[in-house]
């Protein structure tokens, strides 16, 4: 048995093994090929995003530069789901119970059919922590590549352009004519959604991680240097089988820190707080809320890049990407260079001859003169948040909101009262009943927050919710907040009225009543919502851990 070859020799070696290698003929294997280390190659291709129709395309030339490399690739598929298309909708409970569905199916075929290596490619915002969650279980030689980012659309425009814009429809600002003139020119092909969303935000985790190859998180999707990086995979591979390096070799609880941290230089997605602490469990790495607040504190944000900003990701990789980011927070002593990666070199070996950012770039702010000098990702406990909330706080919102609590029990509720001009500035918007468990499957709030920016309310109200956030999302907003209201957390006792005071300064988020008030409250306490009883959604609810545990369901 070859060293590379740990797994796939059981399946196919051996007289006695005559059945599968009969099956496995059919579908393409020679004399040759049963000698030869078998690579998965995780496709989440679907004609139901733009963010993934194009993946099998990059997948074909995974599996032609994994064959030239003396290896034998085997394709198969795992499902995707839209988040943008479902955005506001009951179909978005099902936005993260797929990153579950996605490792679960990742790790089940893999296991299954015994394959010594994996490829996995993802496009929308689930493919990327859900595929890695199944590399990290099964711990063979394997890496991610990103299936790239869309192109701007008419006017520097993208998704979030379309979602802002209908806002301001509802407010009367613009004409219907000039909505559906955004809405077929914002999103001009395949990719994933053009900002420092979710999407580019995990994609620009896993490079800093060390999990993908060097320079591929920022490429756009259809590009030949996105076509180069599949190229590259082949002889990756082959290195990784070669010197047995495997995910438990990269992923250490210092290169999660530099994940975190070229996340918050990015501005990113709140949502990658709940991915990475959902990957590093899946890679037994204690990481904790904690670590967000105690990182943040030394990490600036430097990207001037939408939602908060103005540029695309198009426009940062026409830069160079994320690699001089890297290499300039390495030089500042805010990296561990020492990190392994999947390209076999140590990243401060990957980042050596990056050259810096041309000096006339206005995407990537210096570290001496950052847009904010903390993480705008902000860890709040308190009353209302005993086991702790994610807030994402630029500053351009201010740093602290008080107002009175008007309460909904969905989405639903909040985006009609915003769009019938019914909230008060001053108020603080609570959406509860959205958790993990509550929802199930913990919606995205990208509607009621690009609703809320289009009315003019940015700065005039604040936003929160035990359900989370599209990295879409910006305004005064709070999500993750644990207990959650499906629990019996405190957002689950709140009463229209209540003062809720916002704090990003001291991450704190309290209600203004005594202990004993609430306590009387939760005496009282009923759920408002009775979970399914049977169908993904109700194993999902049954089995999830709290959001700030990562919301995983495999950890028992």
């Amino acid at each position: 048995m070859s060293k590379k070859r740990k797994y796939s020799s059981s399946l196919v070696d051996g007289v006695e093994q005559a059945g599968a290698r009969s099956m496995l003929r059919p579908t393409g294997f020679t004399d040759d090929d049963f000698k030869k280390p078998q690579v998965g190659i995780a496709s989440t291709w679907s004609n139901v995003t733009p963010c993934n129709m194009h993946i099998n395309e990059l997948a074909r030339t995974i599996c032609d530069s994994v064959d030239d490399a003396g290896l034998k690739s085997v394709l198969f598929n795992t499902i995707t789901i839209s988040d943008g298309i479902s955005m506001g909708t009951l179909g978005m409970r099902y936005s993260l119970v797929s990153r579950e569905v996605i490792a679960d199916s990742i790790e089940t075929v893999v296991g299954c059919q015994s394959f010594d290596s994996v490829v996995a490619i993802g496009g929308c915002d689930k493919n990327m922590p859900g595929c890695m969650m199944g590399l990290i279980r099964l711990n063979r030689p394997s890496l991610f590549v990103y299936g790239g980012s869309i192109k701007p659309g008419k006017d520097h425009t993208d998704f979030a352009t379309v979602l802002e814009m209908v806002g301001a429809y509802s407010q009367n600002q613009i004409s219907e004519e000039e909505l559906i003139a955004v809405e077929k020119n914002a999103l001009p092909g395949p990719g994933s959604c053009g900002g420092m969303y979710t999407a580019n935000t995990m994609a620009s985790a896993i490079e800093a991680l060390g999990m993908s190859l060097p320079g591929s998180s920022s490429q756009d999707a259809v590009s030949e240097e996105k076509k180069n990086d599949c190229l590259a995979v082949g002889q990756a591979i082959d290195n990784l089988l070669e010197k047995d390096i495997k995910p438990s070799d990269i992923l250490t609880k210092s290169s999660f820190e530099n994940s975190i941290k070229v996340v918050i230089a990015l501005g990113g997605s709140t949502n990658a707080v709940l991915h990475l602490l959902a990957m590093a469990k899946s890679a037994n790495i204690n990481l904790s809320l904690d670590d967000f607040t105690r990182i943040g504190k030394n990490t600036p944000v430097l990207s001037d890049i939408r939602p908060s900003g103005y540029y695309l990701m198009s426009d940062l990789n026409e830069q160079g990407g994320i690699q001089p980011l890297m290499k300039m927070m390495l030089d500042d002593g805010l990296l561990d260079g020492s990190c392994l990666t999947v390209s076999g070199k140590t990243l401060e070996e990957n980042l050596k001859d990056i050259e810096p950012y041309t000096n006339d770039q206005k995407i990537i702010y210096p570290i001496d003169k950052p847009i904010k000098k903390e993480s705008h990702i902000r860890i709040l406990r308190g009353n209302l948040a005993p086991e702790g909330a994610v807030a994402k706080i630029t500053g351009k919102e201010g740093l602290s909101f008080s107002g009175p609590a008007i309460v909904f029990e969905s989405e639903e509720e909040a985006v009609d009262a915003i769009f019938k001009n019914t909230i008060q500035e001053g108020s603080v918007i609570v959406i509860r009943y959205e958790g993990p468990v509550g929802g199930p499957g913990m919606r995205e709030m990208l509607k009621p927050t690009a609703a809320i920016m289009g009315a003019g309310l940015g700065d005039k109200v604040a936003l929160i919710t035990d359900g989370r956030f599209s990295g879409g999302s910006h305004g005064f907003v709070v999500g993750h907040i644990t207990p959650e209201a499906a629990n019996g957390g405190p957002i689950g006792l709140l009463k229209n009225g209540d003062l809720i005071t916002i704090d990003a300064q001291k991450d704190q988020i309290n209600i203004d009543i005594s202990k004993k008030q609430l306590a009387e409250r939760k005496k009282n306490w009923q759920s408002l919502k009775e979970p399914p009883k049977r169908g993904v959604l109700a194993k999902y609810a049954r089995s999830v851990s709290s959001a700030s545990e990562g919301a995983v369901t495999d950890d028992f």
